[in-house]
């Protein structure tokens, strides 16, 4: 069964989350660090969750402008795209995190940055599985 998978990009971290796109119901999967062999771990997550495409959250400040991490974000969607060969699109991921610290504070459970962090995919992936028609599997590039 085919998949997308989720990045939350961030400097020390990335949260991943996965939708089948059957059920297009968005799950937290991992959290993968920084490293060298982060797109050896993203291939084996390719393969174990027959993946088709990729999304990447595109942050952006209070005003909706880019930032430094926007760049970052576009940086990590582009080498995704060119390593991986699958399509790779960007959603706009404001408040994101913070979205994600609200809900596991309301839950009252105890959670650490690699919750947020996939978690915050979770949220990323909803987004753009909101904005699919039904039965497609790709949509515009956030701009």
């Amino acid at each position: 069964m085919s998949s997308i998978l989720a990045f939350d990009h961030g400097q020390k971290r990335i949260g991943v989350a996965v939708a089948s796109l059957q059920t297009r119901l968005a799950q937290p999967l991992t959290t993968l660090e920084q490293s060298p062999a982060l797109m050896d771990d993203i291939k084996t997550l390719l393969k174990e969750n027959s993946a088709t495409a990729l999304v990447v959250g595109l942050p952006r400040n209070m005003e909706g402008a880019e930032t430094k991490q926007s760049a970052e974000a576009r940086k990590f969607a582009q080498e995704l795209e060119k390593i991986i060969g699958l399509p790779v699109h960007l959603v706009d991921e404001s408040v994101t995190s913070k979205q994600a610290e609200a809900e596991l504070d309301a839950r009252g459970v105890r959670y650490n940055k690699e919750h947020v962090d996939s978690l915050a995919a979770v949220y990323i992936l909803e987004d753009y599985l909101q904005a699919l028609p039904t039965g497609r599997q790709a949509s515009p590039e956030v701009k």
